[in-house]
């Protein structure tokens, strides 16, 4: 059974720092490089959004353009752990940030962690 873990969420001050991290366990692949590790999040009242990934195989780092610039996503794939450091923390911000893992080659996200929530105030 696959499990994932989020930790690392908490509050901060606009223009402050927090870093995610999301740990996963029960994968079944060879290798942990058949998996792509992502991170979302869902504000209140909105859809969840995506907000970065890696794709293990190539080292391939996307992010959302509202947080490309501030935010980095940093991990280990033999570990199957991935981070978040998120700096200039905005109001916007504020959300439940979820770490999600697909198969590679996959569209689709299919094992989702629980969340950990993070608030930014002014």
């Amino acid at each position: 059974q696959v499990r994932v873990v989020e930790s690392g969420g908490g509050l901060a001050q606009a223009g402050g720092s927090l870093r995610l991290s999301c740990s996963a366990s029960g994968l079944t692949s060879v290798t942990s490089a058949a998996y792509d590790m992502g991170w979302f999040r869902q504000a209140p009242g909105k859809e969840r959004e995506f907000v970065g990934r890696i794709i293990w195989s190539s080292g391939n780092i996307a992010y959302a353009d509202s947080v490309k610039g501030r935010f980095t996503i940093s991990g280990d794939s033999a570990k199957s752990t991935i981070y978040l450091q998120m700096n200039s923390l905005k109001p916007e911000d504020t959300a439940v940030y979820y770490c999600a893992i697909r198969r590679a080659g996959r569209l689709t996200y299919d094992y989702w962690g629980q969340g950990t929530q993070v608030t930014v105030s002014s």
